[in-house]
């Protein structure tokens, strides 16, 4: 052997040790704060628990990648918070090594293996999830102590969890301001292990959080419960994904009072197993309280979800239970098997269903403006208690489009209660779909029913999802982005892309926010998040705010403006006289705003749609944004 091939593989030999030892074995509790790094890839052995007031940050990049079928999950119990801190271009992927064995071959990862690659197989239970106990209101009436009216002291048992100290699995409290920590750009794929008998982990359970916590940008792929489970609470959620779940998609339970806007679900299966247990039941799933007249009872406001069934033997598109008060809005219901509007009344765990010892009946929450309360088991302050809507009935689904949904029952109920009504606004049965494509799989039986997995998906807005007046626009109250079109995506945003396995696996693989520019700039371009200030006139000062400019080499920012959905870069014609284009160097590391004077929107009909733009020059990108280019700002 000569001296360079000796050296070749001393260099091998120590390159797969260190890979080896920057695996962690998670074992103990985390009882004092603690921080993983993108370094290490981590293995939870078992149920591990955040306690004691501790504080887990998980830095960008991070992968925690369990032992297949071994059962490790990680919860965070009242008092402790978890900071997850994902980012576009480096999420934190929570898996296990059965979905990290698909992945690509990498020699810089951890893991040996490259997050941003991999193929989709059928699995779940694969390891446990992830939950978090907070300390907000709750509705539950299985602890014998708690009381029908709001109090501090009404606390639920979290289901999935066996702590070997019963206060680790507890929820619930009388702080709606509690803070959890944050979760943003996390991906949990192939969980669920099934602990009992409805004892199952879902893919993210949320118990008790307040509106202190932090969550946007979360996938859930395959899981054998439901993606994500809420029990009472105030949290505000933003951008979810979730992917081909075994049981319910979004489970809200137990009075939640938070808001949540841009969601995406896809029906599907996790295995071959009945409806719930594999196979996809519901796609939105909304309990009340338990029971049914205890408060607080779930009032809550959906804004711009797109929710793709399964057309063959799909479940409900949305399930309604024990008094539960719900507003959709801008939303896309397509290709949904059964109802669209299923009315279940009782959950089945003993509630006794809408009317309940003098609560308004199923078809008066249809009908009830949001600004009554109920005085049965009030609040004292039942308007700061109740803020997640802010127009409407307490039910009602309004301005949103129903497409290929073919049961013959599909509409009945929502027929019944009014929802074709002109007043709401809504799109029944258009000739296009409202998304810009989709292709499934050949059918197959999974749990004795009819299934196409979607394999290929650009869920961008078409057609009759496009330009809804203003006036369906969500108010501007700091949470809500007020985007015109309906279901989950604008034209020029795939916000899926670069973060999730559906992109990794090259399921949505359309609308990446980077290309080489050519003849035109060497270099890559992303659109960052973006709004317009409104309304908007000939002497308007537009914001344009860039964040996560965190590149190691100088950049450029362009913008444009004008009245279309698609500015030049993006293959659309500026109006002429109207646009504004342009580049300016921005800092590296900088957060910034560029302000565009004396905007030039004279002449523009009243209520023309304004869109913004931009793309960011980089040698060394792609950067790790998103872009929100058609809003409500409008000319006046």
């Amino acid at each position: 052997m000569n001296l360079s091939t000796i050296l070749q593989a001393a260099t091998l030999a120590a390159l797969a040790g260190g890979l080896c030892a920057q695996k962690v074995d998670v074992t103990a509790d985390i009882t004092t704060s603690t921080t993983w790094t993108k370094a290490n890839y981590y293995n939870l052995t078992k149920q591990i628990y955040v306690k004691n007031g501790a504080t887990l940050t998980i830095e960008a990049g991070t992968v925690v990648a369990s032992t297949a079928n071994v059962g490790g999950s990680l919860a965070v119990t009242q008092g402790a918070r978890i900071y997850v801190l994902g980012t576009a271009k480096e999420p934190v992927i929570m898996t296990s090594t059965t979905d990290v064995a698909t992945w690509s071959a990498s020699t810089t990862h951890p893991t040996g293996k490259d997050p941003r690659t991999g193929a989709w197989h059928e699995g779940c239970q694969e390891w446990g999830n992830l939950t978090i106990m907070g300390k907000a209101f709750i509705s539950e009436n299985a602890n014998p102590s708690n009381t029908p009216a709001p109090n501090a002291n009404n606390t639920g048992v979290m289901e999935g969890l066996t702590p070997s100290i019963p206060a680790d699995g507890i929820y619930g409290g009388g702080d709606d301001d509690d803070n959890s920590g944050t979760l943003k750009y996390l991906s949990l794929r192939y969980g669920g292990k099934v602990i009992a008998l409805n004892d199952e982990l879902n893919g993210l359970s949320l118990g008790g959080i307040g509106r202190g916590t932090t969550i946007h940008h979360v996938e859930i792929m395959n899981n054998v419960d439901d993606g994500i489970e809420i029990w009472g609470g105030t949290v505000n959620l933003k951008y979810l994904s979730i992917w081909n779940i075994g049981d319910d998609s979004l489970d809200i339970d137990q009075g939640f009072r938070g808001k949540v806007q841009f969601g995406l679900i896809v029906q599907g299966y996790s295995k071959d197993d009945k409806q719930g247990s594999g196979v996809g039941d519901n796609c939105c799933e909304t309990d009340g309280a338990e029971d049914s007249h205890y408060q607080p009872v779930t009032t809550t406001s959906i804004y711009n979800f797109t929710i793709i069934g399964q057309p063959d033997s799909g479940d409900r598109a949305t399930a309604w239970r024990d008094n539960a008060r719900v507003q959709y809005y801008n939303c896309i219901f397509m290709d949904c098997g059964e109802e669209i509007v299923g009315f279940d009344d009782k959950d089945g765990d003993g509630g006794n269903g809408y009317g309940y010892q003098g609560t308004a009946s199923w078809a008066a929450t249809w009908t009830t403006p949001y600004t009554q309360y109920s005085t049965v088991n009030a609040p004292t302050n039942p308007a700061a208690f109740y803020q997640a809507q802010h127009r409407g009935n307490w039910a009602g689904i309004c301005n949103s489009v129903f497409y290929n949904n073919l049961s013959r029952s599909a509409y009945t109920e929502a027929d019944a209660r009014g929802v074709f009504a002109a007043a709401n606004g809504n799109v029944k049965e258009p000739t296009n779909s409202p998304i810009t494509s989709i292709t499934r799989a050949a059918a197959v039986l999974k749990g004795g029913l009819s299934q196409r997995r979607v394999t290929a998906l650009d869920p961008r807005p078409a057609n009759d999802a496009l330009n809804l007046a203003v006036t369906a626009c969500p108010p501007n109250d700091g949470f809500w982005s007020p985007v015109r079109v309906r279901g989950a995506f604008t034209p020029g945003n795939n916000w899926l892309v670069s973060w999730t396995s559906s992109w990794a696996y090259g399921i949505t693989t359309a609308g990446t926010p980077w290309t080489d520019l050519g003849n035109c700039l060497t270099g890559k371009y992303c659109c960052p998040n973006l709004a317009l200030s409104g309304p908007l006139t000939a002497n308007s000062t537009v914001n344009l705010s860039l964040t996560n400019a965190i590149e190691n080499a100088p950049a450029y920012l362009g913008f444009g403006l004008g009245a279309t959905l698609d500015l030049p870069f993006m293959g659309g014609v500026l109006v002429p006289n109207i646009g504004l284009g342009g580049a300016v160097p921005i800092a590296t590391n900088s957060q910034g705003q560029l302000v565009i004077n004396n905007a030039p929107f004279v002449g523009l009909p009243k209520g023309t749609l304004l869109t913004l733009q931009c793309w960011i020059v980089d040698a060394n990108g792609p950067f790790g944004l998103s872009a929100s280019n058609a809003v409500c700002g409008e000319a006046q």
